[in-house]
């Protein structure tokens, strides 16, 4: 048993490591690592459950929360951070994370692994393909009024039945409106905070009736022992994505991390049916 608790300590705090790095090097909060790393991990140390499904994005939303700030502060000291655009996106982020939560709260374990994988394949084209996202020429300016709340409000609803910290559109977005990626990647970090911050509160106290089918440690739908063990790995990795970001050009590492997606995706998809 203390050998069995010592490999889920290292595991997740490997896991953890690992989204911190995509964390500061993309900006995207490590969610896409986090959530198929615990449905991996878990049902080594419980019984197979729905609820498992749900306690690995709760998870991650909170996990999203460490690695997050602490990308933001590695960031913030190279003067990346456009924290005009946290603040007006941010209220219509909170709200929109607030429908996904209640949307995730009435859904299906296996309609959130459909959705999860479906949402890691669409991210995948964005990495794999950028230039057909971001069109060399095209050049837009952000979004401002409707246009800013409705994109702010998908974006946080999306990203908490996810997981995730809703990095890759904010990073979509900025590069199109002629911000550069390094600006674009530390602001990305932010958003991930706003959109963790509640969701992993909207998950804490998210009832439940299947106490007895949990993972050890998990209050509501957040798993403490997983919470520790990830965001130990991810503050101390964390500040080496973003020194990545700002010293290293990313075509490569992002082709590799579009493949992880996709494997990810085919996985999740393999794991519904």
């Amino acid at each position: 048993m203390e050998i069995e608790l010592l490999l889920f300590v290292v595991t997740l705090c490997a896991t953890g490591a690992i989204a911190g790095i995509t964390a500061g090097l993309f900006g995207n909060g490590g969610g896409f690592v986090v959530v198929p790393a615990l449905l991996a991990v878990f049902p080594f140390f419980t019984p197979p459950s729905e609820a498992l499904v749900k306690v690995a994005i709760g998870t991650s939303l909170a996990s999203i929360v460490v690695s997050s700030a602490r990308s933001v502060m590695a960031h913030k000291a190279k003067g990346a951070v456009d924290f005009d655009i946290l603040r007006s996106w941010s209220i219509w982020l909170v709200l929109g994370v607030i429908g996904g939560v209640a949307i995730a709260s009435y859904t299906s374990a296996n309609g959130l692994t459909v959705v999860f994988a479906a949402g890691v394949l669409l991210y995948s084209v964005y990495f794999l393909f950028p230039e057909f996202v971001v069109r060399p020429g095209l050049v837009f300016a952000m979004p401002t009024g409707k246009g800013k709340a409705l994109l702010a409000f998908v974006l946080g609803g999306f990203s908490a039945l996810l997981g995730i910290g809703g990095g890759t559109p904010t990073v979509i977005t900025m590069v199109m409106c002629k911000r550069s990626i390094q600006q674009a990647v530390a602001t990305a970090a932010g958003v991930g905070f706003l959109i963790g911050l509640p969701g992993a509160i909207g998950f804490l106290f998210m009832t439940h009736s299947q106490t007895g089918a949990l993972p050890f440690g998990t209050v509501g739908y957040i798993n403490l022992p997983a919470l520790v063990a990830i965001s130990i790995g991810a503050i101390f990795t964390a500040p080496i994505g973003a020194k990545m970001a700002h010293n290293f050009s990313e075509k490569r590492l992002n082709r590799l991390f579009g493949i992880y997606l996709v494997l990810v995706s085919s996985a999740m998809f393999y794991k519904a049916m």
